[in-house]
C-alpha cells in the first residue's frame, strides 16, 4: 500500500478544527442525556443485561479520554472494568466536564500530519490515530443510544439526537 504524503494527510476530508467541533457536539449531547436521568435509575436501571447508564458513561470517559491522552504522549490508564467513579449525577457531570476538557486539550496536541500514523492504542488495539479517534466517537454514540433506550423505557423523552 502506498503511503500518503503530508499534503494528502492534512485536510483531505476534515481538518482538526472541524473534528473538534463535531466531537464537542457529541460530548454536549451526551452531557444532556446524563442530565435527563433520574438519580437512582442512572446508577441502577438496566434492560436486557446491559450495564446501567453510569457504567456506560464511565466507559466513554475511560476510552476516549485515556486514548487521546495516550496519543498525545501520556499514559492511557485502565479501560478494563470501567468502575464508576461517582456517586451522584452532579459528580458524574463534574467528572464528565473535567474529562471533556482534558480530552480536547490533548486532542489539540496531536499534529494533523500524525493522524495516519499506526499506533497500538491501550497497548492492544492496532490502528491509525484517526481510526481510533473515530472509534472513540462511535463508542460514545453507541452507549448514548443505549442510554436513550433507558430514558424512553422510563417514560422520559431524551434530547433530540440531532441537536448537537
Amino acid at each position: 500500500m502506498e503511503s500518503l504524503n503530508t499534503t494528502e494527510k492534512i485536510g483531505t476530508v476534515i481538518n482538526p478544527s472541524e473534528l473538534l467541533d463535531h466531537w464537542q457536539g457529541h460530548r454536549g449531547l451526551t452531557r444532556r442525556v446524563i442530565e435527563a436521568f433520574p438519580e437512582k435509575e442512572f446508577f441502577e436501571y438496566s434492560i436486557g443485561g446491559m450495564r446501567p447508564a453510569a457504567q456506560l458513561i464511565q466507559e466513554m470517559m475511560d476510552v476516549s479520554t485515556g486514548g487521546i491522552r495516550e496519543m498525545a504522549g501520556g499514559e492511557a490508564g485502565e479501560i478494563a472494568g470501567h468502575a464508576v467513579k461517582s456517586t451522584s449525577i452532579a459528580d458524574t457531570l463534574a467528572i464528565w466536564d473535567e474529562n471533556t476538557a482534558e480530552l480536547f486539550e490533548n486532542l489539540a496536541k496531536i499534529p494533523a500530519d500524525k493522524f495516519h500514523d499506526r499506533i497500538l492504542s491501550f497497548g492492544q488495539y492496532e490502528g491509525t490515530i484517526w481510526g481510533n479517534i473515530f472509534y472513540f466517537i462511535d463508542n460514545e454514540i453507541h452507549h448514548r443510544a443505549q442510554a436513550y433506550v433507558y430514558l424512553r423505557a422510563l417514560g422520559i423523552e431524551p434530547p433530540a439526537f440531532w441537536d448537537r
